[in-house]
């Protein structure tokens, strides 16, 4: 039987300082004591300070280029991702594809983050408008296969359901329409892909926080989550780590 464990991903999105690094030692101690994945995807000068001060945890890009190399000011090479200690990175987050990027951008940055060894965290979502629109399930279906490179390699790839109508807002989707999303990403993964793409992790992200990490972590077909304000303290992340261990593993992965 094909099992998914859980995978708690923390998203510091843009900080101003050093701080959040001296948090990292209560979420290192949680990390090595509990049976969950933990990722932390700091901005790129603090992905090095980061992997130093939390050996337990894996460490993560925000972004990434398409491509290894070349004149592309202001851009990340996977490659040079790779060489800093990550082993993760975001692709394709809401904030990103707002301004512009596209699901076949998204697609390409994916498949160079795995062709450099990393493991690419690919953000799918609806807005407000868009889920009011209707078919909410088959726009998230059709965004994740658009989003997906042409070669999938389901144990090095992660799906992240965050609608963009609860990211930061403090609303959060409730139990059915959470269950109702991921079993559609999966029943689309399935029909795209394959039995394989069973071993495939689907994470949910938007407002997570100790208070709903639980029930969140505890409903069918949720892989783990992805956090983000919450990622940046000890006294939050900590227990939304622990409430996803708690869960019980290994998450069985229904072909």
């Amino acid at each position: 039987m094909t099992v998914r464990r859980k995978l708690v991903a923390g998203n510091w999105k843009m900080v101003a300082s050093r701080g959040p690094l001296d948090e990292l030692k209560a979420v290192n101690d949680a990390a090595g004591r509990l049976d969950v994945d933990v990722a932390l995807c700091p901005p790129f000068p603090l992905i090095g300070p980061a992997r130093d001060a939390a050996p337990q945890l894996e460490v993560g890009g925000q972004d990434c280029h398409h491509l290894a190399q070349g004149p592309h000011t202001g851009s990340t090479s996977p490659a040079l991702l790779r060489d800093f200690g990550a082993a993760y990175v975001i692709v394709g987050h809401s904030e990103r594809r707002a301004l512009g990027e596209t699901d076949a951008q998204v697609s390409a940055k994916a498949a160079a983050a795995v062709c450099a060894g990393l493991i690419p965290i690919i953000c799918v979502g609806e807005s407000a408008e868009e889920r009011r629109q209707g078919d909410a399930a088959a726009l998230i279906s059709h965004q994740v296969c658009a989003s997906l490179p042409a070669a999938v390699m389901p144990d090095r790839m992660v799906i992240a359901y965050e609608p963009i109508w609860a990211i930061g807002s403090g609303r959060t989707p409730n139990s059915l329409e959470i269950a109702e999303m991921h079993s559609a990403i999966r029943a689309s993964l399935l029909r795209s892909y394959g039995p394989s793409a069973a071993e495939m992790r689907i994470l949910y992200g938007g407002s997570v926080s100790p208070h709903n990490a639980g029930w969140i972590s505890a409903i069918e077909g949720v892989d783990g989550l992805l956090v983000g304000a919450c990622s940046l303290n000890a006294v939050d992340f900590v227990p939304i780590i622990e409430a996803a261990a708690a869960v019980g593993q290994p998450v069985p992965a229904a072909a």
